[in-house]
């Protein structure tokens, strides 16, 4: 990904805001500013064609595009203005209906679609096909390893290296030994190819939990010390591996690498969705 596109999908991660129940939602008028529209009025057109795309989509517009109200300040006094606390796939429903000619429209339709089409597919898990799968568990584990990230830095992994050691160890514990470099070589892979990408569901879920358990022990913790955070992470693979052994599971590295890389199979997912949105304005046209 290239240093605009990571910045830009960053910006619209960034702008999500989690609600008490734990449901997602983005600010429309802070959405406006991200996707550079200047007037709200230009940005309220695009609002409602992405409403009526809503609807005949089978989707309640009401629930997607909730309607709120907020207090901002015009100089030295405030005022009320209308706003919207939009779902992922109205934001996705957005993009499709923007200026095509901006390309920060471009980048958020490829990240909606995307998370549109994760979020759509993770209540279904079990009934999903392993690519899917494949999908669902991959966008988990990029937010996870964030996470990890950041809790790792608090504890002291700061440099590149210091981190590069701590990754490795990870899958040391977890692979019997193997690093990352190991591993890329096991599976064949080329330069620039990601193991993660490369994982069928299994694999990956295997790896979810060995992130997830890290970062939740060097948080409670309170780990300290990179040579401490890059035992931690060793051990917790160590221990996720065992307990594969005793259930009598196979192990990580003698798992079969799928035929599709994550890429593929979102590009591909991208492309559903995009048809299915066509095909709704295409209705409207009509």
């Amino acid at each position: 990904m290239s240093e605009l596109k990571a910045k830009e999908y960053k910006k619209f991660e960034d702008l999500k805001k989690v609600r008490e129940d734990g449901s997602e939602c983005w600010s429309a008028r802070e959405l406006a500013i991200a996707l550079d529209y200047n007037k709200w009025e230009n940005f309220a057109k695009v609002i409602n064609r992405a409403m009526i795309a809503c609807e005949n989509s089978g989707h309640n517009s009401l629930e997607e595009f909730l309607e709120v109200r907020r207090i901002v300040k015009t100089g030295v006094s405030t005022k009320s203005v209308k706003d919207y606390e939009l779902s992922r796939y109205a934001c996705y429903l957005i993009v499709q209906n923007g200026d095509p000619r901006k390309e920060v429209i471009a980048l958020g339709q490829t990240y909606f679609a995307i998370q549109t089409y994760r979020q759509e597919v993770a209540d279904h898990f079990n009934q999903l096909n392993e690519d899917r799968r494949r999908l669902v568990v991959r966008g988990d584990i990029k937010q996870w390893n964030q996470l990890l990230a950041e809790t790792a830095h608090d504890a002291g992994v700061i440099t590149n290296e210091e981190f590069a050691i701590f990754q490795n160890a990870g899958y040391m514990g977890l692979y019997g030994g193997l690093d990352v470099e190991d591993i890329h070589d096991r599976k064949q892979l080329e330069i620039g190819q990601k193991i993660l990408d490369y994982m069928g569901s299994t694999e990956l879920i295997v790896n979810l939990f060995r992130i997830s358990q890290t970062e939740e022990k060097l948080r409670k913790d309170k780990v300290q010390g990179a040579a401490e955070a890059t035992s931690v992470h060793y051990n917790v693979g160590r221990e996720v591996r065992s307990a594969i052994r005793k259930i009598g599971g196979v192990m990580p590295e003698d798992l079969p690498k799928p035929e599709k890389s994550i890429q593929q199979i979102e590009k591909e997912e991208m492309a559903r969705l995009k048809a299915k949105a066509k095909k709704g304005n295409m209705m409207l046209d009509e």
